[in-house]
């Protein structure tokens, strides 16, 4: 966004004209699309002098692009992709880039001239707390999310040993490597002594992810392989790599400046961006380099001030912390679905969203039988001992489930399931893990409650009817499905609506109570529904077909056995009160009357709570792009309603349904 506003500086209302003579320009719909963004028109042609020519690096086709520009007197815009790309290298996966790295002077490996980030990072204060913050706050994340340039890391892949020396290999006659003057001789020499100044160390050269593809050599092989040095080929977390290692040796790797991340000072044998500024010790200096810097000014520079990011989702540029969490969604699902699933309990309306959800990599498969593959089961149906279970996320869709409305996000549980508190699930130690957040994580957490409170967003999102409310304390109470799962595991002595309407009057004798059904109840579908008689018996108001959002705002208290809403009312800064155990009472955030596991020790904030429930414990799809995306993506699709529409067999099948809720378990 930084560099739109520069380029429309210096060019006006029109953007720059941009000349390429490097067919990857054209046919790489993202690459155009971030150039265009950033304000400038790619053109075929011969440029003026007044034009720019885009180089690709020192690409083999980067000759072109300097002749004209000597013939012409164009500039020349060094495009490279970002420190963060996608899961795959382009040569392997055929994924377009989430950033860009676009520089006036020279490719930022070259050191045979200052480029654009060396003097950021050489003339750039870069002593902004607001900065400098998010600096730190993002490298955090990216070693919390393991990731990397190429985010496709295998977070099962056992660790090495600790204690050994880490050489990083690149592939041959990369353009960094030879920008450097490095040569397979220099790759040998850094080898020799890496074992020369760790005698006795055990020696760990990591390959290149294009090598370990088969897509490029490297400067390694087996030939180089002895008693104490070994290959490492293996697609593990580089910060899982680094946390072990007690050297990190380098020519010019991106893996170099991860290791200063790290906590390293890494041995470089090149002259890449990251080397002079006294974090590494660098063989081959450059002397007009004498700053001084720390590790979140380097990142600061390098990562947030000198790319250009983009929103996939959003289809416009961003900050790099919208590209890191696109990248980090991206990456879960790849880590979590790449082997396969082999689903159990899905209706076969639910299929095509679930293939959506888990089936980018490899395709679900609905096999009644066993299977190699890792078993899913919808949470409340049957399934392999061990399965992990998938339930609908608490920001779920415009629309009931029970309606046919696919989701914007589902949960998966591989120890058992948010509603059940007769055991440990994934999300209570999630909250556990944030009773501490770090600063950017407790910023994140506040913003994103803000703007569920602004745009009024809950589970369904359904709207509804204006009431106007007694005066004085007002409770709600929210009605639920009586036959829901949570309703069977998480309550005891209240286990109706009505029981639990009751309750609320004797414990609240003057207090306006509110009832409001729930939609499933109020559509037929589901089974819960109280006769209006008796519930006025109780209640002061019955609220058909109220608007959720509406009435948290209106109320001071809520009521519930299990419902959403008590964690949605917790959001609103209502006073919450829980008859049974739904997963966000037992931690010292509400009033509990119910039978809450005694495991539940820890004492998160709101802000720890809202982090575990709504950005750690689900997933997202954006049902515009179809991409996995995070949870502030979610959020603005159900503000904006830019949701696509069920399609007609989905709207007919839930009219049906509703003239047939006695047979429910055909289609729950």
């Amino acid at each position: 966004m930084q560099r739109y506003s520069e380029n429309q500086a210096a060019g006006g209302d029109d953007p720059r004209r941009l000349f390429a003579f490097n067919g990857g320009f054209f046919l790489q719909k993202r690459l155009r699309r971030i150039l265009s963004l950033a304000g400038y028109e790619l053109r075929f042609g011969r440029p003026t002098e007044d034009d720019l020519i885009a180089i690709w690096g020192n690409s083999p086709t980067a000759h072109r692009g300097r002749a004209m520009s000597e013939k012409t007197g164009a500039s020349q815009l060094y495009v490279e992709d970002a420190f963060l790309r996608s899961l795959f290298p382009g040569r392997v996966g055929k994924e377009p880039p989430i950033g860009l790295l676009i520089d006036n002077t020279c490719p930022h490996f070259d050191p045979s001239q200052p480029s654009d980030l060396e003097h950021l990072l050489k003339h750039e204060p870069l002593d902004d707390t607001v900065l400098l913050n998010r600096a730190r706050g993002a490298i955090e994340r990216l070693k919390e999310a393991s990731l990397t340039k190429y985010a496709a890391v295998d977070l099962d892949c056992p660790a090495p040993d600790p204690g050994y020396v880490l050489v990083i290999d690149q592939t041959r006659d990369d353009a960094a490597v030879t920008a450097s003057g490095a040569d397979r001789l220099r790759f040998q020499e850094m080898l020799v002594l890496a074992q020369e100044e760790n005698p006795g160390a055990h020696v760990l050269i990591k390959t290149h992810p294009e090598t370990q593809s088969g897509a490029r050599a490297g400067y390694y092989s087996d030939a180089d392989t002895r008693d104490n040095v070994s290959l490492f080929t293996d697609s593990i977390s580089p910060w899982v790599l680094l946390d072990g290692a007690i050297a990190v040796y380098t020519v010019s790797s991106q893996l170099g400046f991860e290791a200063i991340l790290a906590g390293h000072k890494p041995r470089v044998f090149g002259q890449p961006f990251y080397a002079g500024w006294e974090l590494t010790q660098d063989e081959f200096p450059l002397y007009r380099r004498q700053r001084r810097l720390t590790r979140a000014q380097l990142f600061a520079a390098a990562m947030i001030l000198y790319p250009t990011w983009y929103a996939p989702c959003r289809d416009q540029l961003c900050e790099l912390e919208d590209s890191l969490e696109q990248l980090a969604a991206q990456s879960r699902a790849w880590q979590e679905d790449n082997i396969g699933w082999n689903a159990f309990g899905m209706r076969l309306w639910k299929r095509k969203p679930l293939q959506g959800f888990f089936g980018r990599h490899k395709a679900l498969t609905f096999d009644k039988r066993r299977s190699a593959r890792p078993a899913m089961v919808w949470a409340s149906k049957r399934g392999p001992e061990g399965a992990t279970r998938v339930e609908d996320g608490f920001l779920r869709s415009r629309g009931l489930g029970a309606e046919l409305v696919p989701p914007l996000s589902l949960v998966c549980d591989d120890l058992g399931i948010y509603y059940d508190p007769t055991r440990e699930s994934r999300l209570e130690q999630l909250i556990t893990k944030r009773a501490s957040l770090r600063p950017d994580q407790l910023l994140r957490a506040e913003r994103l409650i803000k703007s569920l409170k602004q745009h009024r967003i809950t589970k369904y999102n359904l709207g509804g009817t204006a009431f106007d409310l007694p005066e004085g304390h007002r409770i709600l109470v929210p009605g639920q499905v009586e036959d829901d799962a949570s309703i069977l595991t998480g309550t005891t002595d209240v286990k109706t609506n009505l029981d639990l309407l009751k309750a609320t009057r004797v414990a609240n004798p003057n207090a306006r109570i509110l009832y409001k059904p729930h939609p499933d109840v109020e559509s037929g579908l589901r089974k819960g529904h109280i006769p209006r008689e008796e519930a006025e018996a109780y209640a002061d108001m019955v609220l058909d077909q109220a608007d959720m959002a509406t009435l948290l705002d209106e109320v001071q208290e809520v009521w519930t056995m299990t419902s959403l809403t008590g964690f949605e009312a917790l959001l609103q800064g209502c006073k919450v009160t829980t008859l049974g155990a739904p997963f966000y009472a037992g931690w010292g955030l509400t009033h509990d009357l119910g039978d809450v596991p005694q495991r539940r020790k820890a004492q998160p904030a709101l802000e720890g709570l809202t982090h575990a429930a709504l950005i750690d414990y689900p997933r997202y799809r954006d049902p515009v792009s179809g991409l996995p995306c995070a949870v502030e993506v979610a959020l603005e699709r159900l503000a904006t309603g830019e949701i696509p529409h069920p399609g007609w067999s989905n709207r007919i099948l839930s009219k049906l349904q509703g003239r047939f809720a006695s047979y429910q378990s055909l289609w729950r």
